[in-house]
């Protein structure tokens, strides 16, 4: 008979059958799994006298390890030691944090990177004269806390050779000024990529060890496992967070499950080296596997530059892009899904307007699907912000999963309304629709656009009042909000059913026993939004084991 290595006694949400929590009293777990879930009398069965007894307080409950179904793992792990100007309200408060980081790091050839200047709230864009002022002849590059414009200074803009005679590239915009169209210092979308390749990557010493520290960070909010996006940069060289998680794996030093992606350019590197998404990507714990191939189809709402069926509230009339931006042509993306599937590699693909998703879905729809044996390659689209309801069924025809961010919901308050008018009602943040055409919907963070933190976008997912949504609550049909059960499935069951990690996300015999026990204040429901948005596990397993305690 199995002995059980330890015993969770309380209230249990097992996440088990289509809907509601699914309370037991009790799991056993064996072997890093849950051997039984069910009643104190069930599970005691299991006990032997090695057995170690977790036992929940009045206002304490379980629930499933969390998945964070899209960051970018080496730009949020990093982020620490990086500027951040994600609190600064105005220009002049980003520019002195630009010239104290700058004091900081007096090396004069040294980068200045960091990121999180949002245009929308300051009275006009950043330029690379305004660098100049704060860190003078310095390297600086700043993403837009979208990550779909990039400020440099002056002296990156003249070591690029980005002048007034430099041509837009294809799917990128050099923002100009002045009568002589002189470079501002801001570079749209694929324009980025003129000085990316410059900046040089991070020693693969410091990466790892910023993921490690990262990991302890996720295991502190009941995160166990992560979907990478990516490089935020070019990483033709299949570099990066993708090759830190497999050194981290080898090493036993990988705290949570990590799927890695493989960037646009790292395909054909991928592809030469035989992976396939879900396989790990070394020999180790197996935490570290390959994730999915990444392409843009458009930009971000932030910077209008997601790629609209009918064209912004707010476009300039002379503009010549007042829908937004396609990045992508569907003929050639579709050769490009087949040919990842056919090596074994699963597609996300960025997608916000409801063009864009147009063209993501073609993109599938031509490209056909691929089923590796006991793996299925779940093709998914990320972001989803506006979709229509003809693209519900082709959706779900086509099997494509959605990876949506709930705190977006909040953080794109200011843009909404201007934007897109009537349609965010209509079309924006349908989770609900989503979810009742049969559509997985997965959550993630998108950090460091946005925290890692996962329990304020759980709140906003079963919540769409202004308390938790903000300004946005005055655009957003509350109607489209989910339960928070269901809300739950969508950082816990989906994003492991996506990965084609059926053993995982719930709490029921034979899965992974990833858990965490998080306390509610006393008398407090989980019901109330503002407590959830506030949860903190104590303890949190993964496969069995203590992985975090406070």
């Amino acid at each position: 008979m199995t002995v059980a290595d330890a015993i969770v006694g309380g209230r249990i949400a097992t996440l088990a059958g289509g809907d509601g929590f699914g309370w037991v009293e009790a799991l056993a777990i064996a072997d890093g799994r849950v051997a039984v879930a069910g009643s104190r009398a069930d599970v005691e069965q299991l006990a032997g006298p090695r057995t170690r007894r977790i036992s929940l307080g009045p206002d304490e409950v379980v629930l499933p390890g969390l998945t964070d179904a899209h960051v970018h793992l080496a730009e949020a792990a990093l982020g620490a030691d990086r500027i951040d100007l994600g609190r600064s309200t105005s220009l002049a408060d980003a520019l002195a944090v630009v010239a104290a980081a700058a004091a900081r790091r007096s090396d004069p050839e040294a980068w200045l990177e960091g990121g999180g200047w949002d245009p929308n709230r300051w009275v006009r864009w950043p330029t690379a004269e305004d660098l100049e002022a704060s860190a003078p002849g310095r390297r600086v590059a700043l993403w837009a806390h979208d990550h779909h414009a990039l400020l440099v200074s002056r002296r990156v803009l003249a070591e690029a050779g980005i002048d007034a005679t430099t041509p837009d590239p294809p799917g990128g915009a050099i923002r100009r000024a002045g009568a002589d169209r002189w470079p501002s210092g801001v570079l749209h979308e694929h324009a980025s990529r003129l000085v990316t390749a410059r900046i040089p990557p991070p020693d693969a010493g410091d990466l790892d060890a910023a993921i490690e520290r990262w990991s302890r960070e996720l295991l502190s909010l009941g995160i166990v496992a992560v979907h990478d996006m990516g490089a935020l940069a070019p990483d033709p060289a299949l570099g990066g967070a993708f090759a830190a998680a497999g050194r981290l794996d080898a090493a036993g030093r990988l705290a949570v499950r990590v799927h890695a992606g493989i960037r646009e350019e790292s395909l054909a590197a991928a592809i030469e080296r035989g992976h396939r998404t879900g396989d790990p990507i070394e020999t180790g714990q197996g935490r570290a596997r390959v994730g999915w191939w990444k392409r843009f189809a458009d930009g971000s709402l932030g910077s209008r530059t997601a790629y609209l069926r009918e064209p912004y509230e707010d476009a300039d009339p002379e503009a010549a892009e007042r829908r937004g931006v396609a990045l992508v042509d569907p003929v050639p993306l579709a050769a490009e899904i087949r040919r990842a599937a056919d090596a074994g590699i699963a597609t996300a693909v960025h997608a916000i307007g409801d063009a864009a998703v147009d063209l993501a879905i073609a993109s599938f729809e031509v490209a056909g699907t691929v089923t590796l044996p006991g793996r299925p390659l779940q093709s998914r689209i990320e972001h989803a912000q506006l979709v229509a309801d003809d693209q519900l069924s082709r959706l779900r025809a086509s099997g494509i999963a959605l990876s949506m961010q709930p705190i977006h919901a909040r953080t794109d308050g200011p843009s909404l309304g201007p934007a897109w008018g009537a349609r965010a009602r209509a079309l924006g943040y349908r989770w609900r629709s989503i979810v009742d055409a049969g559509v997985r919907l997965a959550f993630g963070s998108d950090a460091p656009v946005e925290a890692v933190d996962p329990w304020p976008g759980l709140a906003a997912a079963f919540d769409r009042t202004a308390a938790t949504l903000g300004t946005s609550a005055d655009w957003l049909d509350p109607a489209e909000a989910l339960t928070l059960p269901s809300a739950l499935r969508g950082v816990c069951v989906a994003p492991a059913l996506v990965a084609g990690e059926p053993d995982r996300g719930r709490l029921v015999a034979g899965q992974r026993a990833d858990l965490g026990v998080v306390a509610l204040p006393p008398g407090a429901s989980l019901a109330d939004p503002a407590v959830v948005a506030a949860l903190r596990p104590r303890l949190v397993l993964v496969d069995g084991a203590v992985a975090w305690e406070a």
